[in-house]
């Protein structure tokens, strides 16, 4: 590498393009390193924008990058992109390094999320602060605007995005999402630009005026509106007027960890327009993004920090607000941070996927989200070691507040678990841990008191709601920094309470309350369900040992199947053996938990328990689902779907047709089914008119005529445990005369036994067929005698 007295810009950036496609990992990042250390920013700046596409990937997924989603502590090159793209690594002193002279780098806003481009074409400023002050205007008009970024905002702005674009990627690339580079980068920049202990480390660049060079300031006469709050068009902002804004001295200390959360929430959370989730709260809308399983775990991540961070406040900043015009700008942000910034993105986001998520085990990562948002006392730092302790612990009074102040985010939301638990395989154990988890939530001790709690508050009149001055607890505004000089803030529980569920649902919402009797009613259909999933569970576990048992004995005569599991043909991998017990212990303790939650009366569930045992006792498994019968056969109800889809209950698929055109099996010889249908087929066009009558005789013969001769008996039978319609259940069968059972290896086999033994006998052949056709005719004899018998008993 030249030094940067005699290299020019453009070769730099030429060579580094050269060595990018030559040389290994390694040495990149080292000339790199030194690239960054020896040259001015006037000429780093121009090597910034192709070295963040090189990295991080193109916004358009066409350039891949480092790939980090799919780079993993095994792989060699792992420690080195972690090195370079560490908080405090060479690259972001790069940024830095860029942030000081003030330069910029644009991004089309076509790679924004849809909401925020909708309405920057529409004319409309965005609510999120982020925007402001950066949309630059072409000549061509509104269709090819772009941002204007600070290097800081376009590092994290490419780095946010590198999650949810589309990339192909290479084949044989897989991975779990905790432990690749990306989700490790991620939980880094959250510790150190949103740290629980001490301040943000400082840039080691200033300008010269002595500060750290910060993006462009927000005014400080801005007044509070909810920030991506559904409001009037008066609050929204024509992007023609975007305001100007004095410097505000309060609001530079965390300007990096204002705008890293606020890059994270929108490129993360912002794909779904509240207005449109108002309108529109229907599974059938067709989805506009469809986040991806690594996508929500990521989402996860940022929760969980997020609570971890707003509790690490000092407890006289909570308990005292008139310390808060004291605060350090850091302790005032951690205050409002979760309220104002994630709550209703991630609520609208949440919704969507508990609409739209397919029912699978995949799911879990949603869950696992929503359970961390709304349980924000397990991020508190304490430590505890006895695990019991923490399960029976009540929840603190303290969290009193945030539980009202997102009602919603219980009990909505629990509704939505409601409709999918119903329509989900509870025996899968992946599904019953889902309802496990959820009612293991809910039951912890003063939770659902407060739920009630907030319910009430919502509930109670509030005729002065609308003539309130506007909602200044929620979230920022236009372009107005949290750390702006706000109103006091004297609202009443009431009010808050009503004012969250308005702002997310409307003002002519019609609530359901979580502990109502329609919802109860929900509640025992699941409740119903999962005793009905825990009792077939325990039949296949049943079933399925006592095929291992007849594996084990025919293995010993090489009969057995090399596949131990081959029971559960199609199922997954960690759903075999063990997997059944668990499904019956998940959905017993969800049961207790149901109980606890709604103060069950136990009488009434062992009432239903016993029902339902008593269901299974009369014919279990064997019953048919639930059905309507019609003109044209069985029409299933909506309890019968569910039975199906819970493998509660099934119908008996059968063959319909002709018997004797049935496929040939497999224990079956070809050649002889085919010839012995000829030839029963010859005596039947011959000798079936008589046959019929033979059939037809009440006394001792016509019993008999009927045992040998095929009947309608047996076809009716197995057809009234099918869906068949009216007109073939009835249609007529005619007796004849059915040689198949004699082209069977098994009937061949046993007749050759039976020659054997009659040869060793010394009877010959004549004789022993004799023989044999006189034992089958008295053995069938002897049926048809206790026929009558053996069906009483």
């Amino acid at each position: 590498m030249a030094a940067p007295t005699i290299q020019q810009p453009s070769y730099l950036l030429a060579n580094l393009k050269a060595d990018w496609t030559t040389k290994p990992l390694l040495q990149r990042c080292q000339e790199l390193v030194k690239v960054i250390d020896d040259y001015p920013a006037k000429e780093l700046h121009l090597i910034f924008p192709w070295l963040i596409e090189s990295m991080f990937g193109s916004l358009d997924g066409v350039i891949l990058g480092w790939n980090l989603r799919f780079l993993h502590a095994r792989m060699n090159e792992y420690n080195i992109v972690m090195e370079f793209l560490d908080p405090s690594g060479p690259m972001m002193k790069l940024v830095y390094k860029l942030q000081a002279e003030d330069y910029k780098y644009e991004i089309p806003i076509s790679y924004l999320p849809g909401p925020v481009k909708a309405s920057i074409q529409e004319g409309v400023l965005p609510d999120c602060p982020l925007f402001h002050n950066k949309l630059q205007f072409p000549m061509s008009g509104l269709l090819t605007l772009s941002m204007s970024l600070n290097p800081f905002e376009y590092y994290m702005f490419n780095f946010a995005s590198s999650l949810i674009v589309p990339k192909t990627y290479p084949p044989g690339q897989h991975g779990s999402c905790s432990d690749s580079a990306y989700f490790v980068l991620v939980d880094a920049y959250l510790k150190h630009f949103l740290p629980t202990e001490g301040n943000v480390p400082p840039s080691p660049f200033s300008d010269p005026r002595g500060s750290v060079a910060p993006p462009t300031p927000r005014s400080p006469s801005m007044p509070y509106v909810g920030y991506g709050v559904h409001s009037s068009s008066l609050l929204k902002r024509h992007i023609s007027h975007q305001p100007s804004a004095n410097p505000d001295p309060t609001a530079q200390e965390i300007w990096r960890s204002e705008t890293l959360l606020q890059v994270f929430v929108e490129m993360w959370l912002h794909h779904y327009s509240l207005e449109m989730y108002q309108k529109l709260q229907s599974p059938q809308v067709k989805e506009p993004f469809s986040p991806t399983e690594e996508h929500v775990l990521v989402v996860r991540l940022l929760v969980k920090h997020l609570h971890a961070f707003s509790n690490s406040l000092k407890q006289e900043q909570t308990l005292s607000p008139s310390t808060h015009s004291h605060a350090s700008p850091l302790e005032e942000f951690k205050r409002v941070v979760v309220q104002r910034f994630v709550q209703q993105k991630l609520y609208v986001f949440l919704q969507h996927c508990f609409g739209h998520w397919p029912l699978d085990a995949s799911f879990r990562a949603v869950l696992e989200t929503w359970l961390s948002y709304i349980q924000p006392w397990r991020y508190t730092g304490e430590k505890n070691n006895h695990q019991t302790d923490v399960q029976n612990r009540n929840v603190p009074e303290k969290w009193a507040s945030f539980v009202q102040e997102n009602l919603l985010m219980y009990t909505k939301l629990f509704q939505g678990f409601l409709n999918r638990a119903m329509r989900t395989d509870l025996v899968n154990a992946k599904n019953a841990l889902m309802v496990f988890r959820v009612a293991k939530v809910f039951a912890q001790p003063n939770l659902s008191e407060m739920i009630q709690k907030g319910e009430q508050l919502f509930l109670e009149p509030e005729h002065v709601l609308h003539h309130r001055q506007p909602r200044v607890f929620l979230t920022p505004a236009h372009s107005g920094s949290f750390l702006s000089s706000r109103q006091p803030v004297g609202t009443d529980a009431v009010f808050k309470v009503k004012s969250h569920v308005y702002s997310l649902e409307g003002q002519d919402c019609q609530y359901k309350q979580m502990f109502a009797s329609e919802l109860r009613g929900v509640v025992l259909k699941l409740i119903q369900i999962i005793a009905q999933a825990r009792q077939t569970a325990k039949r296949i576990s049943d079933h399925s040992a006592e095929a291992a048992a007849n594996s084990s004995f025919l293995s010993w005569f090489g009969m057995g199947s090399s596949d131990p599991n081959y029971t559960f043909n199609g199922g997954e991998a960690d759903d075999m053996g063990e997997c059944f017990k668990k499904t019956h212990e998940f959905l017993d303790k969800a049961l207790d938990y149901l109980c606890q939650i709604f103060r069950l009366n136990s009488g009434q569930l062992s009432q239903l328990m016993a029902n339902l045992a008593s269901t299974e006792d009369d014919g279990g498994s064997k019953q048919l689902p639930d059905c309507i019968p019609s003109e044209t056969g069985l029409v299933l109800t909506n309890l019968g779907r569910m039975q199906i889809i819970n493998g509660l209950r099934r119908f008996e698929i059968e063959y319909q047709g002709d018997p004797e055109l049935q496929p040939i099996r497999s224990y079956e010889n070809a050649l002889l089914v085919r010839l012995l249908f000829k030839v029963s087929s010859f005596i039947n066009d011959r000798l079936g008119d008589h046959m019929e009558l033979l059939c037809s005789r009440q006394d001792f013969l016509g019993r008999v005529s009927r045992h040998y001769l095929t009947s309608s008996s047996t076809v009716s039978e197995q057809r009234r445990r099918s869906p068949v319609t009216r007109q073939a259940r009835g249609r007529p069968q005619r007796a004849r005369l059915s040689l198949r059972a004699l082209a069977s290896y098994r009937t061949l086999l046993m007749m050759l036994l039976l020659y054997v033994f009659f040869a060793l006998l010394s009877f010959g052949l004549l004789s022993s067929t004799a023989l044999i056709l006189m034992i089958c005719f008295v053995y069938e004899l002897l049926l048809v005698v206790f026929a009558d018998k053996l069906k009483a008993h």
